[in-house]
């Protein structure tokens, strides 16, 4: 049975995606470049990474906070970094990939390049030790609200169930993302961290 949303939430949401959305969209090129270069700065300050860690990233689009620069400091230093790709069977939840600098890439039905698929570079949820998720907007409360396809809700939908503590899971965003509080859908699980070019909040 689906779960069915009120019409004035559906479109309070959609409202917050576009405003959001076009906040982030009108950062220069230089705030863009800036946000990328500080959330590299809070990244090392806040995040404590094994060595090697496991981390999963994605690669930015529609004006998301830029990873680019961030996943080349991970793999110089050594680190095992893992990009998401749309699951080739039930096409509704997310697989993550070993991604290096010579890794065959290809665009997503969204037009987002991802890894080739590889299934010897597959690395399982649980071996994760970090997975950084995009999201639209968040609130002060660590809501997330994402782009609306719920690959991301729909991937981490038993870890949540069975509470699972690894991997730590961090929402990335631009400090113009944050919004005073999120209509809430009853599938929504909170974030408890979310890392800005300004800060590391935790819930």
């Amino acid at each position: 049975m689906s779960t069915i949303i009120s019409g004035t939430i559906q479109e309070e949401r959609a409202l917050i995606r576009k405003t959001v959305r076009n906040a982030r969209n009108t950062l220069s090129k230089s705030e863009q470049k800036d946000a990328e270069a500080a959330l590299c700065i809070n990244f090392f300050h806040y995040i404590k990474l094994p060595k090697p860690a496991h981390i999963a990233l994605y690669l930015s689009n529609d004006g998301e906070l830029d990873t680019n620069q961030l996943i080349q400091y991970l793999i110089d230093k050594n680190h095992h970094v893992y990009l998401p790709i749309i699951h080739p069977f039930d096409g509704t939840t997310l697989l993550f990939q070993r991604y290096e600098k010579n890794s065959p890439m290809i665009a997503n039905r969204y037009a987002i390049l991802e890894p080739k698929l590889n299934c010897s570079h597959i690395c399982p949820l649980y071996s994760l030790d970090y997975l950084f998720t995009p999201l639209v907007a968040f609130d002060e409360f660590g809501n997330r609200l994402g782009m609306g396809g719920g690959y991301y809700d729909k991937t981490l939908a038993n870890y949540h169930k069975t509470g699972a503590t690894k991997p730590v899971i961090v929402g990335l965003a631009h400090d113009c993302q944050k919004v005073h509080q999120l209509p809430i859908a009853a599938w929504d699980v909170p974030l408890k961290h979310i890392l800005t070019p300004s800060k590391l909040y935790t819930w």
